[in-house]
């Protein structure tokens, strides 16, 4: 059996914390499923595999198929919406991290989406060049 290299595994439980976190802001979101632009599940709600691993081949479809379409042009995706009457499905991408949700009929689609690129964000690698902010020393008194 093989190991999960660390850093793919830390990488799983740090998507995992933050479907946790989007589920429990989130009302509007049924399931979700974070996974690579490669198709690579992180991450998802699911209990049962076989169905977040339809919603992610499923979200790379409608991505790969809107891309391709009228005005698709070769530009890179980052968000749509899917609505049929007993639901929607959201598919959020940036970078090479894309999310995939299932909501009940008519959500608030602009939160949705918000809700579901903050998640992302919450994922991204820090920029090389943002340093932490520097500590402020506090000014010495002449009382001290």
């Amino acid at each position: 059996m093989s190991r999960v290299p660390e850093a793919v595994r830390l990488a799983r439980v740090k998507a995992d914390a933050a479907l946790a976190d989007l589920t429990e802001i989130s009302s509007q979101i049924e399931t979700a499923a974070v996974f690579g632009t490669d198709g690579s599940m992180l991450a998802s709600t699911f209990a049962d595999e076989a169905l977040a691993t339809r919603l992610v081949g499923s979200a790379r479809e409608l991505l790969e198929a809107a891309a391709a379409g009228p005005g698709g042009d070769g530009r890179t995706l980052t968000q749509l919406e899917v609505a049929v009457r007993e639901g929607s499905v959201f598919v959020v991408r940036e970078g090479e991290l894309a999310i995939a949700a299932t909501t009940a009929a008519s959500p608030t689609a602009g939160l949705v989406l918000y809700d579901l690129r903050a998640c992302l964000r919450s994922l991204a690698p820090p920029a090389e060049d943002e340093a932490p902010a520097p500590r402020r020393r506090a000014k010495k008194t002449a009382d001290a």
